[in-house]
């Protein structure tokens, strides 16, 4: 997501996706019940509230996708209990990692938060790369470029415009948020993605502190 983009660009405009009746199932962090998350992602709807062309995330679905698992006519739903089961055996043994959201980082397509450090979510999305492949024979893969980078989204690009504007509304940093992940979700996403039609399977935990 840099250097910076000139130009935004209609993210869905040559994206395929599930027809309705078609899904994606992924593993997320789910940030939906993060205080600090829910006030990042306000400040940033209040700095664009006059730009125009851009899809915000539902608070409640806000999130850092972890592993793309595949398209439900190829993941059963049993196998969908074995990937919950899997994960939760690896997963017990990493403690909750210590987070803050802050640089801001911008791609042709979205906006969205860096998710920081980047260790602790590397051990995690390497425990769910292990269980999916145990599972399915494949590790999953990355939605959007090779490089594996934790990120909360923001804003998504509806529309083709000058990014300046946009970039200059919002800066380059966050307020310092930080708080702790406990838990990845295995969530079936249903039709389009802008539907934000999402079930959860289950959550897979990390090592209780207590």
């Amino acid at each position: 997501m840099s250097p910076l983009p000139t130009q935004m660009i209609n993210r869905w405009q040559n994206r395929e996706e599930p027809s309705p009746g078609q899904g994606m199932v992924y593993w997320h962090i789910l940030l939906g019940d993060q205080p600090e998350a829910r006030n990042a992602a306000q400040v940033v709807q209040q700095r664009l509230v006059s730009s125009s062309g851009l899809h915000m995330p539902p608070l409640e679905w806000l999130h850092i996708t972890i592993l793309v698992v595949g398209p439900t006519g190829e993941i059963t739903t049993d196998q969908q209990r074995d990937l919950l089961a899997e994960a939760s055996v690896l997963l017990a043994e990493l403690p909750p990692a210590d987070v803050k959201l802050g640089r801001i980082l911008y791609h042709p397509e979205a906006i969205a938060a860096e998710v920081q450090p980047v260790g602790p979510l590397s051990q995690i999305r390497k425990a769910v790369q292990t269980a999916t492949l145990k599972v399915t024979g494949h590790e999953g893969h990355t939605e959007g470029p090779a490089q594996w980078i934790p990120h909360m989204t923001l804003a998504y690009s509806e529309t083709e415009q000058p990014a300046e504007p946009l970039i200059t509304a919002l800066g380059r940093e966050l307020p310092t948020n930080e708080f702790a992940i406990n838990a990845v979700t295995l969530v079936v996403q249903q039709g389009p993605e802008r539907l934000w039609d999402w079930h959860i399977v289950g959550q897979a935990s990390l090592l209780d502190r207590c």
